[in-house]
């Protein structure tokens, strides 16, 4: 990948299959990828949500992760912009 802000839409996958996405992208990532902008939907993607928050606070390889601009959106930082 070598864009700064890649999307990713999560909307039907389970949890097992999103982490398998989200590990690929972050491995995928390139020099010039700062955020991955993960789409996993507001009124079902809640627990998708929940996954992310809980298995990539600790990942040493995400920096920060933060809300997108919706609720049914979850930024990683990879690098910080500065």
């Amino acid at each position: 990948m070598s864009e700064a802000f890649v999307k990713i839409d999560l909307h039907g996958l389970r949890q097992e299959e999103a982490i398998k996405v989200i590990d690929q992208a972050i491995a995928s990532a390139g020099p010039a990828t700062y955020h991955l902008q993960l789409i996993h939907g507001y009124n079902r993607g809640t627990s998708l949500r929940s996954m992310i928050y809980d298995w990539y606070q600790y990942d040493s390889r995400v920096k920060r992760i933060m809300p997108g601009d919706n609720p049914g959106i979850t930024v990683l930082v990879l690098k910080e912009l500065y």
